[in-house]
């Protein structure tokens, strides 16, 4: 199937790419303003109720109904009109994707539709339905309440000037009426950017997937959360999934509340290795003051031992000040966590190494750097948790075998351009330096599914930031959200998953990586 999207551009009357009609699914990032445009019969508000929810649509029809005595109550319409252009402007202001079921016949108010999402940077869009002049006569005719034949002709005379004026009105894009999807910014952007591309695998290699075990809010609390645990690694590995990582926190971390269950990282990822064969696991990322650092290379070491050769190191500057405030531990200073993550980074490779050396540098001295056994793996991956581009992937570019990014295709593009340009100083080859990329999914077999885990879970305010935060879609929307990713730069994608341990994003999850081969 072929899928578009729609997108806006920051500037009023910038036009969105335009849609290429194939059969398949059109995407509208979420919030996007729907200007329905037609005359009377002509199928709008089937069209509209088939692809939005009932909230999402405002019926002038329906408003009459309100404020008048019946939908059809004509000396009502100025008042209708009035509160839905109250109730157009409030839920743009409010980010909220709204539907204008109307016959969008007048210029002055698409044109003033237009400004109002322009000024909430909100697309606009027009659907022009283009139903023929005798089947809206035919339809009209059927109807228990008719609009006059002669009010009809009008209309559609007036709607044959109208089509020719929409596209100069300033909208994103003007529309037939397809079937569509509102999806969150990210997959409607990767729709976009990955639509009439070939597949690029044999190119960009094999896209790597992880799960990020972040939440262990398990059902039946701390007694069911060893054997799930178990569990859903050996499930994550059976489905195809490459890496298993969990965070490096003693207290769950915002927007969840601090005293939410969350399990000590070094002893949770031999637990994993145990459940598992084959995965690799890691930690995103140990947070550099947390532990001596000879502690944290032994434990490494030991896991690397115990597993197989699995296991990655993932090491940070750390951030969470109040959790060290919380356990009594020293948060030093940006400037000095950054010298101690340096220092670690060129030590720990020293431990796993032969022999036992010294090392002394900005504030980390290690008088014998002695760790036996030593790994089995010849030298265990180092990842660095962060992105700035002046001294974190200068380090990654110097120092470390791996980096984890967070955000749109568009900054990991520029990240990894900048981590390029770090290793062409370096004389590095950036080949050498794997491209991790972490984001939280909630993953749904089809819309319908993915409705019902929206609704489930969804926070009674702030949909739309939660979205953006989530990502919820489909399997087809996150294989097009992680090829654009792909596309960007990253070969190792690490989800977090929504509904890990009540819902079925596992399952899913398995949908996904086989979508992806």
């Amino acid at each position: 199937m072929t899928d578009t999207v729609i997108l806006w551009h920051d500037h009023r009357g910038a036009a969105g790419p335009t849609p290429a009609y194939a059969e398949g699914v059109l995407r509208l990032a979420d919030p996007t303003l729907v200007v329905l445009v037609g005359p009377s019969a002509s199928g709008k508000s089937s069209w509209a109720a088939e692809h939005f929810a009932p909230d999402q649509i405002i019926s002038s029809d329906r408003l009459r109904a309100l404020v008048g005595e019946s939908e059809h109550d004509l000396s009502a319409s100025a008042d209708a009109f009035d509160l839905l252009e109250r109730v157009v402007a409030t839920r743009l202001g409010r980010r909220l994707t709204t539907v204008v079921d109307s016959l969008g016949l007048e210029t002055a108010r698409r044109r003033g539709w237009v400004d109002l999402a322009a000024r909430h940077r909100v697309p606009c869009v027009a659907v022009a339905f283009d139903t023929p002049a005798a089947e809206c006569r035919r339809r009209n005719a059927a109807r228990d309440h008719r609009v006059p034949q002669a009010v009809l002709a009008q209309q559609l005379r007036t709607y044959a000037k109208v089509r020719e004026e929409l596209d100069r009105e300033g909208f994103a894009a003007v529309l037939h009426p397809d079937p569509v999807r509102v999806v969150p910014p990210a997959v409607a952007e990767a729709a976009r950017t990955t639509a009439g591309r070939e597949d690029r695998r044999d190119d960009a290699g094999r896209l790597r997937i992880g799960l990020q075990v972040s939440a262990f809010d398990v059902p039946g609390g701390a007694a069911e959360l060893g054997p799930r645990l178990a569990a859903v690694a050996a499930e994550a590995e059976r489905a195809g999934v490459d890496s298993i990582w969990v965070m490096d926190h003693f207290r769950q971390i915002p927007p969840r509340r601090p005293w939410e269950d969350m399990l000590e990282a070094t002893t949770t990822l031999g637990y994993l290795a145990a459940a598992t064969s084959r995965v690799s696991v890691g930690c995103l990322v140990h947070g550099i003051t947390y532990r001596n650092v000879g502690l944290l290379g032994k434990a490494v070491a030991t896991l690397d031992v115990l597993s197989g050769g699995r296991a990655w190191c993932g090491l940070g500057a750390a951030w969470h000040e109040e959790e060290h405030r919380a356990y009594g531990w020293a948060f030093p200073s940006t400037a000095e966590r950054f010298d101690l993550l340096e220092d670690a980074l060129r030590v720990l490779p020293l431990l796993w190494g032969p022999g036992s050396p010294g090392y002394e540098g900005k504030v980390l001295r290690v008088p014998e750097a002695v760790c036996y056994p030593r790994p089995l793996q010849e030298r265990v991956p180092i990842l660095v948790g962060g992105s700035g581009e002046r001294r974190t992937l200068r380090l990654v570019a110097e120092l470390a075998d791996a980096c984890n990014l967070f955000g749109r295709p568009d900054v990991v593009q520029r990240k990894v351009a900048v981590l390029k340009e770090h290793c062409a100083d370096l004389g590095r080859d950036p080949g050498e330096v794997e491209v991790t990329h972490l984001s939280t999914a909630l993953v749904a077999a089809d819309p319908r599914e993915l409705a019902a885990e929206v609704g489930r879970r969804r926070p009674a305010r702030g949909h739309g930031a939660w979205a953006a935060r989530v990502n919820p879609g489909t399997v087809e929307d996150q294989v097009l959200r992680l090829r654009a990713l792909q596309q960007a730069g990253v070969q190792h994608a690490i989800l977090s998953l929504v509904g890990l341990w009540d819902g079925p994003g596992l399952d899913r999850l398995g949908e996904v990586v086989a979508a992806l081969r």
